[in-house]
Formats: structure tokens, sequence, C-alpha cells
């Protein structure tokens, strides 16, 4: 069973670090120094430290610091006309914000463009991007793989321009945030994991192949549900470049999403439990008029048990099955009504 994701939510903190010197201990007798003869470095690993430096070289210019009223993050400039993508809980509720770049510690004033919180997406912009701002170029999803070794670049515990690298561990995970008041938040597709280090304060920023293409935004890492709310070292997500711009580029041109490419059902529901407490279904609460849902004939207090091939036991469950599907998609649902069990066909709208 995967560990059950955390949100890397804003961060505000006093960060002290100890630094501990070397030391020689013992008595006054001489003696003498080892001599000692230096290893040559393989050609290989100067190669890849040279591909290292490149990256961050090329790349971390184009990464910055998201300062809120409390919550801290990251975000990665999108075009020279000042527009950052970050993570929508990054900039929460609030409108304007304080960006720092790599090359200036003095913060630029930014406002709030659009937040797109069912995919963890905004879109901020300078009010006077600076000279020289640089865009980062993204790559494509579908040539991402499994062992390519990739940079985590942020601000993490508000360690402005940190580094990390590790590789992509996995592809096409579908993952559910938590929301603020603990339930499920976000569902989104097809998330890149990776054993890069994201800590909190990464949210927003870029995880970068060594090609210097961001390949995704850092957004999450997991829990180890064997130390409570713990981190499991080793196991993050990164939303995938190729969602990144289909919503960044609709944020950018039209000031709001206007194709999500998300599948709905058109439903308001809570996850139901049977007799042994055990989850066992959705309960509807609201049927939005004109939605999938109500032209199926779907109605408030139904249960929905399955979506296709897949049983559904909970609110996150079912929207882990619709992230797997696309508006227009005609799928079966079936649900109990009044102790009976119906399937119906259904064509998904969007959210």
């Amino acid at each position: 069973m995967e560990a059950p994701p955390y949100r890397l939510a804003g961060l505000s903190c006093c960060l002290a670090l100890v630094f501990v010197s070397g030391c020689t201990v013992g008595g006054s007798a001489p003696r003498s120094e080892p001599s000692t003869t230096q290893a040559a470095v393989p050609v290989a690993a100067n190669d890849l430290q040279n591909d290292y430096q490149r990256v961050i070289r090329d790349v971390l210019p184009s990464v910055v610091q998201i300062q809120g009223r409390q919550d801290l993050g990251s975000g990665v400039v999108y075009d020279d006309k000042g527009h950052i993508v970050t993570n929508a809980h990054v900039v929460g509720e609030q409108r304007t914000f304080q960006v720092t770049t790599v090359n200036s510690e003095d913060p630029l004033r930014a406002r709030l463009v659009y937040s797109y919180p069912e995919q963890d997406l905004a879109v901020v912009q300078l009010d006077r991007p600076p000279k020289g701002l640089r865009p980062a170029a993204f790559g494509d999803s579908k040539k991402v793989e499994v062992g390519q070794i990739v940079l985590a670049m942020g601000s993490p515990l508000g360690l402005s321009s940190s580094v990390t690298q590790g590789i992509v561990s996995a592809t096409g995970r579908t993952v559910t945030e938590p929301s603020e008041g603990g339930g499920p938040g976000a569902t989104i597709a097809n998330m890149v994991q990776t054993s890069a280090d994201i800590n909190p304060g990464n949210s927003g920023g870029a995880l970068v192949n060594l090609d210097g293409q961001v390949i995704g935004i850092p957004t999450l890492g997991a829990t180890d549900p064997g130390i409570g709310a713990g981190a499991a070292p080793g196991i993050g997500f990164a939303i995938p470049a190729s969602t990144v711009k289909l919503i960044a580029d609709q944020i950018v041109k039209d000031g709001r999403v206007t194709d999500s490419g998300r599948a709905a059902l058109g439903i308001t529901g809570r996850t139901v439990v049977d007799d042994e407490y055990q989850a066992a279904g959705v309960a509807v609460v609201e049927v939005r008029g004109g939605g999938a849902a109500a032209q199926a004939g779907i109605e408030p207090g139904d249960v929905i048990t399955r979506l296709g091939d897949t049983e559904i036991t909970t609110l996150t469950s079912l929207a882990e099955a619709l992230a797997a599907l696309r508006p227009g998609d005609r799928t079966k649902v079936t649900f109990t009504r009044n102790g009976d069990e119906q399937t119906v066909d259904v064509t998904l709208g969007e959210q």
C-alpha cells in the first residue's frame, strides 16, 4: 500500500543551523603525518558533475521564492512578461505577494492572476518584471522515464535557491492531496514520483532533467503511516509539465481555466460507511442541474458503489477513478437506491 501523501503547504518558520567544527584531542607525543595520494576522479563522474552544474546555472535563475503574509513557497518563471507558475496551495486565499529572484535580494511585488485548486496550480504576475528575467524551458511529459536523473529546485524550509538530486521513481501516479480541513483535496493524475528530497517550501518550484528542462512542479511528499505525520523520505510528487503548460497557458491567455480536461459527474457527495463502519460508497448529496449525473437520472440519496470497473468506497476513490477519464467519455455508474442496485450509462462532463 502506498503511503498517503501530505501537501507541502506554505512555510512560516524560523530555522536554526548548528555547525560543528572539527577538532583534535590527545597528548603531546609527536607523530608523523601519513603520506597520501589523491585518487583520480573518473571521467564519467566529472562529466556528471559538469552536467549538474550546467543545469543549475541554466535553470536556477528561473526559480523564485514566493512570500505571502504568512506562507512561503516557490515558483517558476513562465514567460518574459513576468508570469510565474506555482501551486494553488502556495497562494492560498491571497492576492498579492513578494517574489525574490536568484539574482536579487530585493523582493518584487506580484499579484495573483488566477488560482485553480482543482489541479493545485496558480499563476502570479510581477508588477514590474526586471530586465533579464529568464523563463524556464518546459519538457515533454511523454519523454519522462523511470530512472532519469532529476534535480529539485526551490526554497525548502526558507533556504532559497536550494537544489537536491534524485531520479524519476515512477510516472503516471494519481494522488489525492488533503485539504486544509483535513478531508480530500485536489486529485491529480499522471504525477511524476521522484526520490529527490521535497520539503515544505519546495512547493511550486522546479523538477528538472539534465537537459535543463522543467518536467514537473514539486507539489507534495508522502507520509509514513508508521510514524504518524512524519515524512516518508525519498517519496515526492510533481505535477507533470504537460499539465502545467495546459493550465498555465489558459490562465495567461484568458485569465482563467477554460478547458481543464478533467472529467466530472456533476455531484456533491460524501463517503458513507456500512454496518461494520467500513467505507462503502459515496452518497450523492447534490446533483448539479444539467450535469452528467442529472442527465443519467442519478438523484440525491443514491449511493455510488462503482464507476466502470472500479469499486468506489470513498470520495477519494471516486475522484481517482474520474482522474483517469476525460470529459465526453462514456462509462457506467453503479449505485444503490432504497436498497436496490442500479447501473446507468453516463457521459462525463467537465470539472
